[in-house]
């Protein structure tokens, strides 16, 4: 018997489906929270955030930071990019799974635009975002296959943080079963990346220790919650001492040799 469902394929000729309803109710969801948040006015340039520039950091559903960027463009055409799937770059969005993306947070900086030190200025942002979320996660690691330039910490400017799971889907897609298949699935894609390419930056190659990491850490936790035993401390496994500094890295002259 052939599916009756919503997303059934073979229905009498009738009218196209509009693009909109093609996506799942989750990715349609997802991408309404999207837009509601890039929609939001920040005070403190009167313009809405996707039409500003900044500093952004995304989070998965433990709240723990994954991923920190800056970006001159628009935040609504960069966050785009990582997030409805339409990044050019197929290397950087395979680094990324956005439906691992619960929560991201804003830092505009619309003051920034016409400042003649802005770069300097935008880098020690994100330098110092990306200090924040390594301390503030688990593991010490995040995502970034590439270190934002080294400078000295500043205060942050005002920002926003917004959820991007629909509440009524919530419990299912952050069942550890979900996240396991997409964490190894998305393990798997950049270690073909490291395959197919052999010269690769050692950022990449971080990156995939931190994301086996992240896998067996839930892995871990879900096999122990079968066996009732009590989840593993973080400490069980020393990203740092897998990785190593992952603060800056620096060439034999000196200088930083990776960039945001």
């Amino acid at each position: 018997m052939a599916s009756r469902g919503i997303a059934s394929y073979n229905e009498p000729e009738r009218t196209p489906p509009t693009k909109k309803s093609m996506p799942t109710r989750f990715v349609q969801g997802f991408r309404e929270l999207l837009t509601e948040a890039l929609s939001t006015e920040d005070p403190a340039s009167g313009k809405k955030l996707n039409k500003c520039i900044g500093v952004y950091a995304f989070y998965d559903y433990d709240g723990e930071p994954i991923y920190v960027g800056q970006t001159w463009e628009d935040f609504g055409t960069r966050i785009g990019r990582h997030l409805r799937g339409q990044r050019s770059d197929t290397l950087a969005y395979r680094i990324l799974d956005p439906f691992e993306v619960a929560e991201f947070e804003l830092y505009p900086v619309e003051d920034l635009r016409t400042d003649p030190e802005k770069k300097a200025k935008l880098d020690a942002i994100e330098y110092s975002v990306y200090v924040n979320a390594i301390k503030n996660s688990k593991y010490q690691a995040i995502l970034n296959e590439k270190i934002p330039p080294v400078s000295t910490p500043v205060a942050l400017p005002a920002s926003f943080r917004f959820g991007l799971v629909p509440a009524d889907m919530r419990e299912d897609r952050e069942h550890p079963d979900v996240r396991i298949a997409r964490r190894a699935e998305t393990l798997s894609r950049v270690a073909a990346v490291a395959h197919e390419r052999g010269e690769v930056s050692a950022g990449l190659r971080r990156v995939i220790v931190i994301q086996a990491v992240r896998l067996a850490d839930l892995a871990a936790a879900r096999l122990a919650y079968a066996e009732g035993r009590a989840r593993p401390a973080p400490e069980a496994i020393d990203v740092p001492a897998l990785v190593g500094n992952v603060m800056a890295e620096f060439s034999a002259d000196g200088e930083s040799d990776e960039s945001s």
